[in-house]
């Protein structure tokens, strides 16, 4: 059972470093705006096409930029908790305290 856990956490160490390591790109505004985040959730670019700058409309822009951002984030702890939930399916269910 003890060889079993520590096999369990290797494995969940490993794939932390996967999915951290992993970049995700996210569009919003009709593909305008371009978020790219990586696995710790830091932001590494975001892209803003000229046409939606618009001077007279800059919350349009905003709220663009915050959906977009917001969905890149969601996108990440999507695919961390599925991806994790792979390796432990139910077993932390029975155990309080291993995980």
């Amino acid at each position: 059972m003890i060889r079993q856990a520590q096999k369990l956490q290797e494995d969940m160490e490993a794939l932390q470093a996967d999915l951290n390591a992993r970049e995700y790109t996210v569009k919003a505004g009709g593909g305008m705006v371009t978020v790219q985040i990586n696995g710790l959730k830091e932001i590494l670019d975001i892209a803003i096409e000229p046409e939606i700058v618009d001077p007279d409309d800059v919350e349009t822009l905003q709220d663009i930029l915050v959906a977009a951002v917001n969905e890149a984030i969601k996108r990440v702890e999507d695919t961390n908790s599925a991806e994790m939930s792979k390796i432990t399916g139910s077993m932390g269910m029975g155990m309080p305290g291993l995980f």
